[in-house]
Formats: C-alpha cells, structure tokens, sequence
C-alpha cells in the first residue's frame, strides 16, 4: 500500500510532479482523452449498426445506408487511432522533456550533495530512464479513461439491448475486479524493485567508466564487469516478477473473459428463442460481451500506469531532496576578509571538521594543508558554498554565505579544481564559462596568466577550438581550470588542490602570477606541496578535522609532525623538548590585510588539548 505524502515524502513529491506534469500538456491531454473517448464511442456504436445492417438484409429490406454507416464507423476509428498515435506519443515526449529539465535543474540547485546522495551513475539512470517511464504517466492516465468507457460502455448496451445481458455479464464482474486490483498492487512492486536494480548497475557502470584506464592498467577487466553487473539477479528477478504478475492476469483474464461472453451469448441465445432479440441483437451483444470484457486492455493500461509510477517515485525521492536555499541580504564593498566560526561539518556519519575556526583578512592568502582525509577540500567546499556546515557558520566580509543572493555569492567566489569540468562548446567559453559577457581580451589574459595560452593558440582553431576536438593533459586541463577562476575574478579565489598536476616550473610561475595580484583577492589554497604552502602568506593546518595550528609555513616547518604531512620523514617530537615551539590558531583576527597578521606563534587553543604539537 502507498504512504501518503505526509508520511512519505518522495511520494508526496512524485504526486506533485505528475500533477504538474500533467497540467503542463493539459490541452493535449485532454484532446488526447476526448479522441480516446470518441474512439470508444465509435467502436460501441459500431456493433449496432452492424446488427441493424444484417437484421435489414436477412429481412431483404433495404440497407445501403446502414452499410455506408458501418463503413464510415470504421474510417472514423482508423482516423481517431491515428490522432491517438500521434497525441500519445507527443504527450509523452513533451512530458517527459518537462521532467527532465526540472530534475536536472533542480540536482544542480541541490549541488554536490546529489550527487553524494544518490551517485552520479544512479542520478543519470534517473534523470534519463524513469523519466521517460514516468513521463507516460499523463497519456497513459488519459488512455484508461478510455479503456474504462469501453467495458462500462459494453455493460450499458447490454442492459439496453436487454436486462438480462447485463445481468449475466455482471454476475462475473467482481472476479475481474479483484483481478485488476491485484495486478495493479503486485506490478508497483516489482517495478520498483527492478528500477532500484537498474540503478545500482548504472551507479557502478559510471564508476567503471570513469575509472576505465585504471581497470585497464591493473588488468581487472573480468572483475571490474562482475562488479558492475553484480545487481544483474536481482534485476532479472524482479523483471521475471513483472512479467508473472501480467501473465497471470492474463491467463486470468482468458479464463474468465469467455466464459462470461459465453454467458451472455448464451442467454442472448435464449432471447433469440423467445422472440426477444433479432440476430442482428444477438451480433451486437456477442460484440459487447467482447468489449465489456476488455481486461485484456486494461491489464496493459494498469501495468504500465504502476512503471510509471513507480518510475515517478524515485523522481520524487530527487526532488524530496532540498534544494540550497539563498537569502535577500546584498553584500557590501568589502577586501574579501572569510571567517569560519564553529565550523562543523559531517559526512557518513562520520564528523569530518570539528569546530574550525579561521579568520583568513582580505587580499591575504592562507595555504590549508592536512594528511588526506583531515576534511581539506570540504573546508573548501564550504569557503564558498558549494556545501554548508552542520553547525557554525561561513562569512565572507562580515555576512553569513547563507544570507547572501545567487549572484552576489557566485560572483564574489571563484573556484578552481584538481580535476576541472570544462563545460561550453569552444575553449574559449570553457573559460568564460559563468561571465555574463566574457570578453576575448579577458579570456586570453586570463590565459596567460595560467601558462595556457601557449598551447590553446597551437590548437586547430584556437580559443575557438571545440573542447571535446582539443587533446590536453591533466596539467593542461588544470591550467585551463585556473584560467577560468582568474577570468572569474571575484573578492575571493579559492583553488582546491587545483597546482596537483603542474609541474614545478609552472606551478612556480603560477603561483607568483597569483599571489602578485597584491589587494583586492583573498585566496584560499588546499596545498599538497611544501613549495606552495611556502608562498602563502600563512598556513593553517588541519588535524584530525581541526586547526592544529595556523602560521607561516618556515615556522611551521620546524615541526616534524608539520614535515610528515608533506612526506618528510621525522620522528615525532619529544613531549617534554623545550625547543619545540608552540603554535597559534589565530591569524590576522583584527581583520588586518598581510602587515597586521600574526608572525609570532603562540599555544594553540584549536588543538584540543593545550598542548604543542
């Protein structure tokens, strides 16, 4: 049994879709269902005029217009199947077209932490399989209605032409009843099962894909396609439930849909003996009992009505998913000064930052650096948004991220990755990708300050050169990452690990290119290499999810643990050595630019314990 929305809420959320869905082609769904009911109505008149063609024959009366009639009824369905066709197919089209642009636009509303949820692989399974299943759900809604008019429409002339017609079809209808609901609960179910399995093999595909020259390299194709089709049982258990469930409707339906036209045959038989029916009447009700017991229809009708559904469900289960919510404050003139205060955040279950507290002033650049797992690239994340803390707050010059309007924060943050997603049709719109009007003076000087307008202009065409035409290396997807954040431009830059794949000699002169550009920008940079915490102005170091320590990286370095992180190998410092220096959490608290930051390292209260490390 279904849960109602309140107790559900990815039901709740597939109802209103469908809802939606189907008010958005609601002129076509409802020419859809009027041509459907037409269609019906022709096909029920249709046996009369066939009995009345043949009552007049054998009587040698004359009958040309009745047999004009029949012909033309029959044109008529020809046409009406036709405009049936084609509405049903453009409702579903345009249906599911709609979901597809709201879904997707709405798992980008929601960012990263969709993907985290449900898995890229699963999400596109979503987003392109149930969404054509679920988009069947209006035309296939306006299609029952019709089915339905059929078998009531059969009953009704039964009962015209006699009582007694209806009256033995009617004796059975609880048992097609019973047979249609058990087929519409049992089919639900099994669909269900079978999308979830269609998702775990899509889940795992795009994993193996993404991933292909690794599986290439260690050898472990056989493994890696027994992994990716692991779900494949259960996909073909629950597809063989499908299609018992239907097969058994329809064994059902061929067992007790004859006999109750045989039923009403039978007694029209009797009528016929007792001068009550003629032969064309008996013709006519041997042709409702047909259509009366059209289960065969409606089985079909039902089955894929459940797919849908269940198809939509796992769309709201999406969309129950909140999407980030922004504020109305606007943000003021301001360095780009960025506070974390009380930060926390936590993924899994597990607490990934604890309590992290950073006042980074504007036009400075702090340098993060941790061992993998110390929570580098989320601090990053929440630096500018792209995910928010489970506790605490992010502040960029002086007001909460969570306050701020779309455009103010995604024009005063710029991002730059380790592995960059160049979106656009050319190079060049790869990197003016977000600008409201990039112009190509400012694209190419963003360029060459990331070392890549050497190797864009030996392309084929250049900046115009189209992305998916341009071979590139992992360094040169980078640089074209960075030239797309210093294109960008904004109050404050933050680059997650986004150096990893340069080499020493670029990354150098990347790096002097970056922290030259004096006031205006704050960067905040998750380093891996000692050279480049080297050119920050400080350095905050994450341990075990929190600040063990914040300060510049000579001072730092004196600390053999602050060595390990880079793979400098050390012994751990005595605990009782006086000659280890203690270190401080804060830095440039006054909101001071570089000359008011803090060179003197104190004990540090974010360590947790009071101690040095």
């Amino acid at each position: 049994m279904t849960s109602r929305g309140d107790d559900d809420p990815a039901a709740g959320h597939a109802r209103t879709l469908l809802r939606t869905a189907t008010r958005y082609s609601g002129s076509r769904c409802a020419a859809l269902c009027l041509v459907s009911i037409a269609a019906t109505g022709a096909g029920l008149l249709l046996p009369a005029a066939l009995g009345r063609a043949l009552d007049l024959l054998l009587a040698h009366a004359p009958a040309t217009r009745w047999v004009l009639c029949c012909a033309g009824l029959v044109l008529l369905l020809g046409v009406l199947d036709a405009v049936q066709t084609v509405l049903t197919g453009t409702v579903d089209a345009r249906t599911t077209a709609w979901l597809r642009r709201r879904l997707t636009g709405h798992v980008l509303g929601v960012g990263p932490r969709a993907a985290d949820r449900f898995g890229s692989g699963d999400l596109v399974a979503r987003l392109v399989g149930n969404a054509a299943e679920a988009g069947t759900t209006p035309a296939a809604r306006a299609a029952l209605v019709a089915a339905l008019a059929g078998p009531v429409g059969g009953v009704v002339a039964l009962g015209l032409t006699d009582w007694w017609l209806a009256a033995a079809f009617l004796a059975g209808a609880p048992v097609l009843a019973l047979l249609l609901r058990a087929v519409s609960r049992d089919t639900s179910e099994s669909a269900s099962r079978y999308q979830r399995a269609q998702g775990r093999i899509a889940a795992a595909l795009a994993e193996a894909v993404e991933g292909v020259r690794t599986v290439r390299a260690a050898g472990t194709e056989d493994r890696e396609t027994a992994r990716v089709l692991r779900p494949l049982p259960d996909l073909s258990t629950a597809g063989h439930r499908m299609w018992r469930v239907q097969g058994r409707a329809a064994a059902r339906a061929v067992a007790v849909a004859p006999l109750l036209q045989l039923a009403v045959v039978a007694v029209a038989g009797v009528l016929l003996t007792r001068d009550r029916l003629s032969v064309g009447e008996v013709l006519a009700a041997s042709r409702y009992a047909v259509l009366a017991t059209g289960v065969g229809v409606l089985v079909g009708r039902l089955a894929g009505l459940a797919r849908a559904r269940a198809a939509a469900r796992r769309l709201g289960e999406v969309e129950a998913e909140p999407a980030t919510a922004f504020g109305a404050r606007r943000l003021p003139e301001g360095p780009g000064r960025l506070e974390l205060r009380g930060v926390t955040a936590r993924r899994g279950g597990r607490t990934v930052l604890d309590g992290v507290d950073l006042d980074v002033p504007g036009g400075t650049t702090l340098a993060v650096v941790g061992r993998s797992g110390s929570g580098k690239s989320l601090l990053a994340a929440l630096a500018g948004r792209l995910a928010d803390p489970d506790a605490g707050e992010v502040l960029l010059d002086g007001v909460p991220l969570r306050e701020l309007p779309h455009g103010d924060l995604r024009g005063a943050v710029g991002y730059a990755f380790a592995r960059p997603a160049l979106l656009g049709g050319t190079i060049g719109q790869a990197i003016g990708l977000g600008l409201p009007s990039p112009s190509p003076g400012r694209i190419r000087e963003a360029a060459r300050t990331a070392l890549a307008d050497d190797f864009v202009r030996r392309l084929p065409d250049g900046y115009d050169t189209a992305v998916a035409d341009a071979p590139r290396s992992g360094g040169e997807s980078q640089r074209l990452g960075l030239a797309r954040a210093f294109a960008h431009g904004g109050r404050l830059l933050i680059l997650d690990d986004a150096l990893s794949s340069l080499d020493t000699v670029t990354e150098r002169h990347i790096t002097d290119a970056l922290f030259g550009d004096g006031p205006g920008t704050t960067r905040l940079l998750v380093a891996h290499r000692g050279a480049t915490a080297a050119c920050a102005d400080a350095v905050a170091w994450l341990d075990g999810g929190r600040v063990r320590a914040v300060g510049r990286h000579e001072e730092l370095w004196r600390l053999a643990e602050y060595r390990a992180v880079f793979g400098e190998g050390a012994a751990p410092p005595d605990p009782g050595d006086n000659d280890v220096p203690p270190v401080s959490d804060t830095w440039g608290g006054n909101g001071e630019g570089h000359d008011g930051m803090s060179r003197r390292i104190r004990p540090a209260a974010a360590a947790g314990d009071g101690t040095a490390p």
